[in-house]
Formats: structure tokens, C-alpha cells, sequence
């Protein structure tokens, strides 16, 4: 009983990339969490100078959330969450607006990529550090350094991976396209992106949640009269000695990253149900808004073939 209980846990964790449902993933996600706070509780138990790890250096489960009334009310947290989320969002905006169609140009056109990949491989590879003083010397210390940095900081990766989705679309889907008398900007517009847009925004997706971190690197300087952010806040709580505080919001961010992530992913899914799985609504909406704009190009576009033909037929014999 017991050796076939074994074998049967064994071949379901050891079963090479067997599909779990929802239920199952949640349940081994919460046990990893359960798990964690199980050991800080453990390596924290007792009093203070017989515990595994010392008060200075990890104070324990029920000491930091004891404090999470005093960040929350004293400290302002809701107000700084938002005013992280803020930065983080319109740089990430500005590095989509600015990287996903530079990155598929490249990717339709080798040229423009190589002619690109110097800026590309050096803006992936620069130390986040070594730019955050550009940044403070070009924008200031102010609120547009915080968000010029989180565009710096993904614009160059954006561009790659939209690249990449790009030039990983096969290429008898261009070919077809040439043959059913499609030209260029048709193959792009109505082949290469579509095909490519899924790829293009899961990474985009797991971007955000880098730049999220990122900004914490930002925040750590401030003017007078704005407001911080959690970044600041974390090297504030450094400085007067308040472990717990900064145990939070370390705890705080990834809860926080969790639900906006788990919101992309919902979009992800009513975008691209093809792809991900979904009902699609958001799929159907934007199509919906983009009839009485095809409708325009097809109006444009028949006028334009029909102006030489009506001049052809009034030209005399």
C-alpha cells in the first residue's frame, strides 16, 4: 500500500510536463507559502536571545504584522503604493509606445535590426545604477526622472522581444500572404503582428513586473515636496532601524505585483483565447471598435483606385 502510494506521488511529480488544473497549481503555490512563513516562524521562536536568527536581523511573523497597522495608517502605504504604481505605469507605457513598433520594424526588416542591436544589446546590459545618474543630471530629481528611468530601463527590451516575436512568425505565413496578392504593410498589419502579438504581450507582461522593481532603484531619491513611493520608503525605515516596516513592504510588493499580474493575465486571456484560453470579450470589443475604422480605410482606399479609372475613362480617343 504504501510502496504503490509512492510510486503513484512519485510519477505524478517526476511526469514530464503534465498539465495541472487550476485547483492543483493554486493548492502547491499556497503550500510554498505556508512552507516559508513556517520556517521565518521556526528560525524566529523563543525569546530573543535564544532564537536561531537574532531579533536585529529577522525579527519574527507576529512581530511584523504586528507593525502593518503603523505602515498602513502612520506611513501612508496605500498612498505610496499608488504613487509607485503611477511611475511604474507610465513609464512602462511610454517604453510599449516607443518599443513595440520600433521592435517589429526591426523584426520585419534584418537591416533596421542589425542597425539596431548595438543600442538594443547596450540598453539591455547597462548597469540600472550607472544610468540613474544620467537621469537625475538630464531630468532631475524630480517625478519625470522616476518614470524616464522605468522607460530607459524596458524600452530596450521591449524592442528585442518584440523583435524576436516577430522573426519567430514562420515564414509560410508570408509567403501564403504574398500569394493570396497581400502587399507589404497587409502582411505586416494582417499577418506578422496579429500572429506575433501574443508572444509580443506575455512579455511585455513579465517586463512590468521587472520594472516594477526597478523603480524601488529610483525612488531612492526624492525632492522635498513628493511623495516617495515604496522605494523611499524602504531606505527611510533603513535609516531610523525599522526591520519590521521594511519586512512589509518587501512582503507588501509582490502582493501587489501578484494582482496586477494576475489582471494582464486575465486580459491575456480575452485577447488571445487562441492562444491562452478565454471567452474572448475583450477581443470581440476591440474588433467591434475597429469596424467603423476599416470601414474608413476600405472607403479610402476605393476611392483611390477609382479616381485614375474614372480619369482613364474620360481621357479622349
Amino acid at each position: 500500500m504504501n510502496s504503490s502510494f509512492l510510486d503513484r506521488l512519485l510519477r505524478n511529480w517526476l511526469t514530464l510536463r503534465k498539465p495541472l488544473s487550476r485547483w492543483q497549481a493554486l493548492g502547491l503555490g499556497m503550500s510554498c507559502v505556508l512552507l516559508c512563513l513556517a520556517g521565518w516562524w521556526f528560525v524566529t521562536l523563543g525569546a530573543y536571545e535564544s532564537r536561531i536568527v537574532g531579533p536585529l536581523t529577522l525579527p519574527s511573523p507576529a512581530e511584523t504584522f504586528g507593525k502593518f497597522s503603523e505602515l498602513w495608517n502612520d506611513f501612508a502605504l496605500t498612498r505610496n503604493i499608488l504613487v509607485t504604481l503611477r511611475r511604474v505605469s507610465i513609464g512602462f507605457a511610454l517604453a510599449l509606445a516607443v518599443g513595440v513598433p520600433i521592435g517589429v520594424a526591426a523584426g520585419c526588416f534584418p537591416r533596421l535590426h542589425a542597425f539596431l542591436s548595438p543600442l538594443i544589446m547596450l540598453g539591455r546590459n547597462v548597469p540600472l545604477a550607472a544610468v540613474l545618474p544620467l537621469m537625475i543630471f538630464i531630468f532631475g530629481a524630480g517625478e519625470k526622472n522616476k518614470v524616464m528611468f522605468i522607460f530607459v530601463a524596458a524600452v530596450a527590451f521591449v524592442i528585442s522581444d518584440a523583435a524576436r516575436a516577430i522573426m519567430d512568425v514562420s515564414a509560410r505565413y508570408i509567403d501564403t500572404a504574398y500569394t493570396l496578392g497581400a502587399s507589404r504593410w497587409q502582411t505586416i498589419s494582417k499577418v506578422l503582428v496579429p500572429l506575433a502579438a501574443p508572444t509580443i504581450f506575455s512579455a511585455c507582461r513579465q517586463m512590468f513586473g521587472l520594472a516594477f522593481g526597478y523603480i524601488m532603484l529610483a525612488e531612492s531619491i526624492k525632492i522635498a515636496d513628493e511623495v516617495g513611493g515604496l522605494g523611499y520608503q524602504i531606505q527611510i525605515f533603513q535609516r531610523r532601524g525599522f526591520r519590521e516596516h521594511i519586512y512589509l513592504i518587501i512582503l507588501v510588493i509582490p502582493v501587489v505585483a501578484l494582482v496586477i499580474d494576475q489582471m494582464l493575465a486575465w486580459i491575456q486571456r480575452q485577447l488571445f483565447p487562441h492562444v491562452y484560453g478565454g471567452d474572448g470579450m475583450l477581443r470581440a470589443l476591440v474588433r467591434i471598435t475597429l469596424i467603423p475604422w476599416e470601414h474608413l480605410k476600405s472607403l479610402l482606399f476605393y476611392r483611390r483606385l477609382a479616381a485614375p479609372a474614372a480619369a482613364t475613362e474620360e481621357r479622349p480617343k
